[in-house]
């Protein structure tokens, strides 16, 4: 029988078999071999039956090892990979939208029946399989590869010689990367051009902050060899010192200049130190880029004092990772609990416990009125607003940004007093052809009543930058911005979903055991964010439920405080 099984594997269907007739065969051949085929690095079995899966529902099945995620909508089943090409979540315990699944952890978006990503973080789409019902058993055709790694890379499209067109993309960011790729996806075959001042491919930036001594290397978003396979041209530590929206051209640092059709614009934010005496002395941190990250934690040991000032994510995940590494952290805000802005007072006083339980001190209500350095310019300590002098051999400072766009001044493009640049619902400025992405973009939020915002935020710059690569193309392409955030803080996982200061916040769950939901209401009791620790993949779900423009007010929430997620 074994032998049997070999030689129907190895077996070529002969060329006269096609159609019908072909997939007789395969079925024969797949009976015969107790209902598994393999052909050409491809795996086919039965997976369920087709009544395991009930409308509108998702499951995860095996198949040769691997898992397929298996859904039912609109009386219809597709099969795509299981897990999020970002981390590896499994999506079959994410939330099930209108023709796609959103990742429980990050909130990444992929199409159920192609597998393409839709929304971010991420590059990769997972793989999209074949699904053909027998007798009411469902079986699942996918390649082997793909199974295994489950990230599917979409076929690129490569320049031609004959298009002279030529689409600049300007900052080397997540955004940047995925407008670059994006464009040749969609089929752009004119020359790409993309700029970074840093002198770097596009990498993982989220790590700055979280992971200080990741390797830059092994976190590129993708690599030298795949721009170079795709006719993507890099320009690494170079800056754009000006643009001409008239004659359409850039002019770079290097003293080269480049004439543009249409140009992508997404350079971020530059961190900014608190302007107070000593800022500039040594040891005196930001983190935004791989280098400053590599330098804080080179400087970190078992004797070493750390101060960090802000409350925010940056601030938070910085001080999480020096616990264990330095003799002493402690946190420095000017509000009443960490986080305010974000999870309101009561989640941010219980993030605030939880730091402290894990050894962090906490000044709050205060400020650093200068810093204190020897005679070496080295920082020693740091004087307090009330006085008080700590000891502090390195400072980080997460107090906010400002906007890379000073190159953009007497360019024709707007720019409005804080640096950011409006855009329609298509990114594009109010210069033709011009388009603006991530940080700078003060964009609609379609989960705000499309009023603009800027928002810095890794998810929404690559969202921003898919949006613009299509319209850039010519396929017309509305942003439908739902912003997502996260943070990892000594293990603990919190999502939040939606824009906008609160006016009042609902806790649902216990959040002394960070297993807890919270709603965030405005003044007419309307849900305009949603936060949670350990109750996945409820903001996943809440951020769905926005995505098909629906609204939930704060008699949605009773009896049942969840009954809106049976809508999604």
């Amino acid at each position: 029988m074994i032998r049997a099984v070999q030689f129907f594997n190895r077996l070529v269907i002969p060329a006269r078999f096609c159609g019908d007739e072909a997939r007789k065969m395969m079925s024969f051949l797949s009976k015969v071999t107790g209902g598994k085929s393999e052909e050409d690095g491809y795996v086919e079995d039965y997976v369920c039956n087709e009544h395991d899966v009930g409308e509108n529902e998702m499951k995860a099945f095996e198949l040769d090892g691997g898992k397929v995620l298996v859904v039912k909508q609109n009386g219809k089943l597709s099969a795509i990979g299981n897990k999020c090409s970002h981390y590896g979540a499994l999506l079959s315990t994410g939330a099930l939208g209108d023709g796609r699944v959103r990742c429980p952890w990050h909130g990444a978006c992929f199409n159920i029946e192609t597998g393409d990503i839709e929304d971010f973080p991420g590059q990769d789409s997972v793989p999209c399989f074949k699904v053909t019902v027998e007798q009411g058993r469902v079986k699942i055709r996918a390649k082997r590869s793909e199974l295994q790694s489950g990230k599917r890379t979409r076929t690129i499209v490569k320049k031609l010689e004959e298009d002279d067109r030529t689409f600049a993309v300007i900052g080397g960011g997540p955004s940047g990367a995925i407008c670059a790729e994006t464009l040749r996806q969609e089929g752009f075959t004119g020359r790409i051009v993309m700029i970074n001042k840093e002198p770097t491919l596009p990498y993982d930036r989220i790590l700055v902050s979280k992971a200080l001594d990741f390797e830059l290397d092994k976190k590129l978003l993708r690599d030298e060899k795949f721009y170079a396979e795709n006719d993507i041209q890099t320009i690494t530590g170079t800056e754009v010192s000006s643009l001409d929206s008239v004659n359409r051209q850039l002019s770079l640092s290097n003293g080269y200049r480049i004439k543009y059709d249409k140009v992508y614009i997404a350079t971020g934010s530059k961190p900014r130190k608190a302007p107070i005496d000593g800022a500039d002395l040594h040891n005196v941190c930001v983190l935004r880029s791989n280098e400053d990250a590599k330098y804080v934690n080179g400087q970190l040991g078992p004797d070493k004092h750390v101060v960090v000032l802000g409350v925010s994510f940056i601030g938070l995940e910085a001080a999480a990772y020096c616990v264990g590494k330095a003799a002493k952290v402690t946190v420095i805000g000017r509000s009443a609990v960490p986080l305010m802005d974000s999870f309101g007072e009561q989640v941010g006083k219980r993030v605030m416990d939880l730091f402290k339980e894990k050894g962090v001190n906490f000044v709050m209500n205060s400020g650093i009125k200068r810093c204190i350095g020897d005679d070496n310019h080295k920082l020693t300590s740091v004087e307090l607003n009330d006085g008080t002098v700590l000891e502090a051999d390195i400072c980080i400072m997460g107090v906010g940004s400002s906007l890379y766009t000073t190159f953009l001044e007497g360019s024709g493009i707007k720019l409005n007093k804080n640096g950011s640049v409006d855009t329609n619902h298509f990114l594009e400025s109010n210069v033709q052809g011009v388009y603006v992405g991530g940080d700078i973009a003060n964009a609609p939020v379609f989960c705000n009543n499309n009023e603009r915002a800027s928002i810095g935020h890794y998810g929404l710059a690559q969202y921003h930058g898919k949006v613009a690569a299509l319209n850039m193309i010519g396929r017309t392409t509305e942003l439908k911005a739902v912003p997502f955030f996260w943070t990892m803080l000594f293990g603990k996982g919190f999502r939040y979903a939606g824009y906008g200061r609160p006016h009042d916040t609902i806790i649902e769950g216990d959040l002394e055991q960070l297993k807890f939901v919270a709603f965030y209401l405005d003044a007419n009791r309307k849900v305009i964010g949603m936060a949670s620790c350990g109750q996945d993949p409820v903001v996943s779900q809440y951020a769905e439920f926005l995505a098909q423009g629906k609204t939930l007010f704060e008699n949605h929430l009773k009896p049942d405080p969840f009954a809106w997620t049976k809508s999604t």
